[in-house]
C-alpha cells in the first residue's frame, strides 16, 4: 500500500459558458461580495464583463483590482492587500491567465498574515497553509493550471528572485474552467501557455514525487495536449482543440500540484526573474534540452509519455520512443516559433554573467530535486549554456 495525500479544489465548473454561471457558484458557496483580481488587458478588452455581467444580474457587489503585471511581483501583492484590507469582501475571484491567478493567491496568503509581513516570509521551504478568504479561479488561458494548484510564484523586487510559494493557502476553493475564454488569446500566448501545460504534465509524470493519482491526471493531460497543441496555435478558432487544451491544462495542474514540477521549472523561474521572459516561454526554451539531459534516468517513463502524447508508436521500444520525444519537443519549438534566449534579445555577456546565480536560485527552489536526474550547480550552468 502507498501512503499519499491529494489536493484539489472543492468545486469545479468545467465547460463552454461556465463563466456565465459564476454568480450561481458563488451563491452555492454562500458568497456574494468578491474582490476580482485581473489584469489591465482583461479590462481594456472588455473580457472582464464575462464575469461582472453575471454578478451584476445577480445583484452582487464587487470591486475590481486590475494592477497585476505579467510576472507577479511582491509590490503589486502588497498593493492588493492594502486594497482588500479596506473592503467589505467575502471572497476573491481571480480572472485571467496565470499571473492574475498567482497574484490573487499571494494577496490571499498575505492578507491572512500579521500586518507588515513580506511575501518572502512564505517562500519554500515555508508551507503557506493559511489564507484569508475563499478563492475562486477563472483561467482565460490553457496553460498554467494555477486554478487547480496549491502553488504561486512571486518575484521579490529587491533580490530579483522568483519565489516558489506553496501550501493549502494557495489552493482555490473553486475553479471555473470555460474554454471559450481562451478563444481570443494571441498566438504567442497560446503557444507559450500550451507548452507550459505540456511541461506540467511531463514533469509531474517523471517527478520523483509522482503517485498513482497524479499519474492518472498526467496521462490524461499528456494525451489531450499532445494531440491539440499545434491545432490551437495554427487554428485558433478550433473549438474542439481549445476545449481539449483547456481541460488538459487543468488536469496537468492537478497532476503537478500533487507530484511537483522538476528541473525545467526550477531553471525557468530565474530566467523570468532576471530577463523578464514569460513563464511559459522560458519553460519552452528549456524543455527539449532538460528532457534530453534527464532521459537516461527515467527512460521508461519518458517513453510512455511519448506514446501517450502521440509522439511515438505504441510498439516503439523505450529507447526509440524517448528519442522521438526529444525530437518532437525540438520540432514543436520550431513550429511554434519559440526563440532561444539569444534570439529573444538577451545579450551573451548578461546571460553568461548570471548563470551561477540563476543556478543557485534554481537549486534553492527545491524543484530540481524532484527531477529524475538530479543536477548540481555545474550541471545547471551547463544546461543554461546549452540553451543560449
Amino acid at each position: 500500500m502507498m501512503d499519499m495525500s491529494f489536493f484539489a479544489p472543492r468545486y469545479m465548473d468545467i465547460g463552454a459558458g461556465a463563466a456565465s454561471r459564476i454568480a450561481v457558484m458563488l451563491g452555492k458557496l454562500g458568497l456574494s461580495r468578491p474582490l476580482i483580481v485581473t489584469d489591465p488587458m482583461m479590462v481594456k478588452l472588455g473580457l472582464i464583463a464575462r464575469v461582472t455581467e453575471p454578478l451584476d444580474r445577480a445583484g452582487m457587489v464587487y470591486t475590481v483590482f486590475s494592477e497585476t503585471v505579467p510576472e507577479p511581483v511582491d509590490r503589486v501583492i502588497e498593493a492588493g492587500v492594502r486594497l482588500a484590507a479596506d473592503l467589505d469582501i467575502d471572497c476573491i475571484v481571480a480572472f485571467g491567465g496565470g499571473s492574475p491567478i498567482d497574484t490573487a493567491k499571494a494577496i490571499n496568503i498575505l492578507l491572512a498574515a500579521p500586518e507588515g509581513t513580506r511575501m518572502r516570509a512564505f517562500k519554500v521551504p515555508v508551507v503557506a497553509d493559511a489564507a484569508a478568504l475563499p478563492l475562486i479561479a477563472v483561467p482565460t488561458t490553457a496553460g498554467t493550471g494555477s486554478e487547480a494548484t496549491r502553488f504561486t510564484v512571486i518575484t521579490d523586487t529587491e533580490t530579483d528572485e522568483k519565489m516558489l510559494i506553496g501550501g493549502l493557502g494557495a489552493l482555490p476553493l473553486a475553479a471555473i474552467v470555460d474554454f471559450e475564454l481562451s478563444m481570443s488569446v494571441p498566438a504567442r500566448t497560446t503557444a507559450d501557455t500550451g507548452i507550459d501545460a505540456f511541461t506540467h504534465a511531463l514533469e509531474a509524470f517523471v517527478s520523483r514525487r509522482a503517485n498513482p493519482v497524479s499519474d492518472s491526471y498526467a496521462r490524461a493531460a499528456l494525451g489531450l495536449i499532445g494531440a491539440n497543441l499545434r491545432a490551437v496555435y495554427h487554428e485558433p478558432d478550433n473549438r474542439a482543440a481549445r476545449e481539449a487544451m483547456m481541460l488538459g491544462a487543468t488536469l496537468a495542474g492537478l497532476a503537478f500540484s500533487n507530484a511537483s514540477v522538476a528541473l525545467v521549472h526550477g531553471m525557468s523561474r530565474p530566467i523570468g526573474a532576471h530577463f523578464h521572459v514569460p513563464h511559459g516561454l522560458s519553460n519552452a526554451m528549456l524543455l527539449p534540452v532538460v528532457t534530453r539531459y534527464s532521459l537516461h534516468a527515467a527512460l521508461p517513463r519518458y517513453a510512455e509519455a511519448a506514446r501517450i502524447a502521440g509522439f511515438a508508436q505504441p510498439d516503439d521500444a523505450d529507447q526509440l520512443a524517448g528519442a522521438k520525444l526529444v525530437d518532437e519537443l525540438d520540432t514543436i519549438n520550431f513550429d511554434l516559433g519559440v526563440p532561444t534566449p539569444e534570439a529573444f534579445g538577451i545579450g551573451r555577456d548578461d546571460w553568461y554573467g548570471r548563470r551561477a546565480v540563476m543556478a543557485d536560485q534554481a537549486l534553492a527552489s527545491g524543484s530540481p530535486a524532484n527531477n529524475p536526474a538530479v543536477p548540481d550547480a555545474a550541471a545547471i550552468i551547463g544546461l543554461y549554456e546549452a540553451i543560449y
